[in-house]
């Protein structure tokens, strides 16, 4: 029986690969910071990288569907065998190399050496490593950016935006990435490659947002602002604790086309990701 051991297994991710995975037959040791429960085929263990229980001896694969410098310095450390990786990155060590906000250029550069570090590893070891970079994450209720808009617009029952935020989005679903990390595991020609994961569909920023807004109940009022205005109204959220993780870079990338090609992740291992039909319950958290 093949071994799996998978980082981040109680993630947005995490859950649908180890689904996909139990289904097909594989063994699975998974790692959450949190208490799971042991199921058929599946063991839990509880920590994190600064601090692991004992792990197997061995495993055919690993996956990790966390945050990837984390993974690439453990794995740097391990010295556990196994011949497949399969780790998520993001589609900001692009997008986010020339931001002006230093705090984002950071990100990209740490996403950037994890993966320089994860490649170099590997190749000492004879192990094939994928890295998947997905755009903007949704489908869980357990991302950072859509789900946390809802959750805004909601709760004030209107979201602002910017006038001309027309940059072109591509919006994944996490099923949909749990079936690529899925598929690359047993695709030989995905060895030593990064592949960018877009969903299914492209559309302007203000339609992504105005779309999320539709499926709630009641539907919040979308409001578009000019740019000195929506300004205003940014600093004055931010100074009662509100919004405030968007910052100038964010907002100016609203206008920005943010677009990747799905050829290779289709050619190479079949990547069929869906297009953007949000519903209500891929906002809520679980």
């Amino acid at each position: 029986m093949r071994h799996a051991l998978v980082f981040g297994a109680s993630g947005q991710i995490g859950q649908p690969l180890l689904g996909r995975l139990r289904r097909d037959g594989w063994w699975i040791t998974a790692v959450s910071r949190e208490e799971q429960n042991d199921a058929p085929g599946l063991h839990w263990l509880r920590g994190d990288f600064a601090q692991l229980p004992e792990l197997p001896a061995r495993v055919e694969a690993i996956f990790s569907c966390g945050p990837l410098d984390g993974f690439a310095n453990w794995y740097a450390r391990s010295r556990l065998p196994a011949s497949r990786i399969v780790a998520f990155g993001s589609t900001s060590v692009d997008t986010k190399r020339g931001s002006s906000d230093p705090e984002e250029r950071d990100v990209a550069t740490r996403l950037r050496e994890a993966e320089a570090l994860l490649y170099a590893e590997a190749a000492e070891r004879d192990a094939a490593v994928t890295v998947l970079r997905p755009t903007l994450v949704y489908g869980a209720g357990r991302d950072a950016t859509l789900s946390r808009i809802a959750e805004m617009a909601q709760r004030w029952g209107r979201f602002v935006l910017p006038r001309n935020a027309t940059g072109l989005r591509q919006p994944v679903h996490v099923d949909d990435l749990a079936a690529a990390a899925f598929a690359c595991v047993s695709a030989p020609v995905s060895h030593g490659r990064s592949y960018a994961l877009p969903g299914g569909e492209t559309l302007s920023y203000r339609d992504m947002i105005a779309r999320v807004l539709a499926v709630l109940e009641p539907p919040p009022k979308l409001i578009e602002l000019p740019s000195p205005l929506f300004n205003l109204a940014l600093l004055a959220a931010q100074a009662g604790g509100h919004a405030t993780g968007l910052g100038v870079a964010a907002v100016r990338r609203m206008r920005n086309d943010l677009v990747f090609d799905d050829a290779p992740a289709r050619a190479d291992f079949g990547y069929a990701p869906r297009p953007f039909r949000p519903e209500r319950a891929m906002f809520d958290s679980r």
